[in-house]
């Protein structure tokens, strides 16, 4: 094996950047030492190199290494005989050319990234020339929109494909990757490897919220989900704001505007209620308190989203770019039941198309390694039954969205059902109802009904509603 460094040159064209000096190398070490087959084969395929020459000499060094039979100019020279082309590959001359070009194994590594890299430049090309070929199309059968997203969609694919990562791992890698895990949870504070979620209880039994994870919230209207997620998100900002961590947070508003999210999030931070803020009833005090929170939380990585009724495609577009752009360690989707596909042939079946988004976000937490928090509402049988506290059978479509989910989590209010059944004043039962209303004010459970990596149970926590805020019973 010739170890000499060889230095390459650029082979470019304006059309096709490529290196065929680079093509060459790679090629002639992998005949001359085929233990470099499998790692070289993570890096490149046989549509990244440039010359239609070499893209048939590498397939067929693959699939000799394949069928267990060793690669080398030998039996590749047999292989191309036996299929009468070895002329169209430039003979046997040329085989013992690329091969006297053999160089050691980091460098042929490296040669292979540029492979990779004039590869992904060409497609640039290609995706440049797309994009600008329907940009001009006065058919106009595509629109504008869907041109953006289209493109978007392909450069954070062309992104990925430029981390050399494995789709397939041995066991050995996936047992390295647990213990690397449980380090984390052993140094993190309060044992939280996940996303944290602002409140200790919760945190404890799920151990935040998991890369991949698709989490539910579901409950019903005034329960609290929105707050509750909003909760959520501002705190995992916030927490990314003060460990000057490079990333975000994206929150799919598709119910509120941003004005009226972040007007939630202010209000809760500086504990003045927005209907003050908006009828204009706060004091002076309150609006310098209101200045003033907004100042400390002005730069908190927290992105806003709140086109209405969007699409899977859509969302997922919007969320590879934030990563792309600015990291991204959580989406939000305040709510599932307000989404849409593009899809038109289920025809009203919400089932079918929630069962679809469902799918589509649990695709887009495993793509991306983040959690996907969304919300849910729950149908009116629970309204029906005497006990109020919601199960998986409430969820609406609740097929999909049970077996998509790694964790369903319930919001339930006890005391927002009271409220509605208060008895006559003066009666014995109304004094009964008084004293229950007290033990139960501002209190709210969260109940895990499904975790598919942990333990289910009931967490009670506080409810400020004027403020929208949850926060843990033994916070003051």
């Amino acid at each position: 094996m010739d170890n000499t460094k060889i230095k390459l040159s650029n082979i470019n064209t304006s059309y096709a950047p490529s290196n065929l000096e680079a093509e060459q190398v790679v090629i002639g070490s992998l005949l001359v030492n085929n233990d470099l087959i499998d790692e070289v084969s993570n890096i490149i395929s046989e549509e990244k190199f440039y010359d239609p020459i070499h893209q048939k000499i590498y397939s067929v060094i693959n699939n000799l290494h394949n069928k267990g039979m060793v690669a080398n100019p030998i039996t590749l020279k047999n292989y191309f005989e036996n299929n009468n082309s070895l002329n169209e590959i430039g003979g046997n001359e040329y085989i013992s050319k690329i091969t006297k070009l053999s160089a050691s194994s980091r460098q042929t590594i490296d040669y292979a990234k540029i492979i990779h890299d004039t590869f992904i430049r060409r497609e640039l090309i290609k995706v440049s020339d797309e994009l600008e070929y329907n940009a001009k199309d006065d058919n106009q059968e595509i629109s504008s929109e869907k041109i953006i997203e289209n493109t978007e969609r392909v450069l954070f694919d062309l992104a990925e494909r430029g981390n050399f990562t494995k789709s397939i791992l041995s066991f050995n890698q996936a047992l390295d990757q647990s213990i690397e895990m449980a380090k984390q949870a052993m140094k993190s504070e309060n044992a939280i490897v996940g996303v944290p979620t602002g409140l200790k209880d919760l945190d404890e039994k799920l151990g935040g919220l998991h890369k991949s994870d698709l989490i539910i919230i579901a409950g019903r209207p005034s329960m609290g989900k929105t707050a509750l997620a909003t909760n959520i998100a501002y705190h995992a900002s916030k927490k990314l704001l003060d460990d000057k961590k490079n990333s975000s947070i994206a929150f799919f508003s598709l119910e509120m505007s941003s004005e009226q999210l972040s007007t939630r999030i202010l209000s809760e931070q500086a504990r003045v209620t927005s209907n003050n803020i908006r009828r204009g009833k706060a004091t002076q005090d309150e609006i310098n308190k209101y200045i003033e929170v907004s100042r400390n939380i002005y730069d908190i990585p927290l992105f806003i989203d709140e086109t209405p009724a969007i699409t899977i495609s859509t969302l997922s577009n919007r969320a590879r770019r934030i990563k792309r752009l600015h990291g991204l360690d959580l989406i939000v989707v305040d709510y599932i039941q307000l989404m849409r596909t593009n899809n038109l042939k289920y025809d009203g079946n919400r089932v079918q198309e929630i069962s679809e988004i469902t799918q589509g976000l649990k695709a887009l937490a495993k793509e991306l390694s983040v959690p996907v928090l969304a919300l849910s509402q729950l149908s009116r049988a629970v309204e029906q039954r005497d006990d109020k506290k919601p199960q998986l059978s409430d969820l609406r479509e609740s097929g999909s969205i049970e077996q998509d989910a790694d964790v369903v989590l319930f919001v339930f209010r006890e005391e927002y059902y009271l409220e509605k059944k208060e008895p006559k004043p003066g009666s014995i039962e109304h004094a009964e109802w008084q004293s229950k209303m007290s033990e139960i004010s501002g209190l709210a459970e969260i109940l895990i009904g499904k975790q598919r990596h942990g333990p289910t149970g009931n967490i009670k926590v506080e409810f400020e509603g004027m403020f929208t805020k949850f926060k843990d019973l033994t916070t003051n």
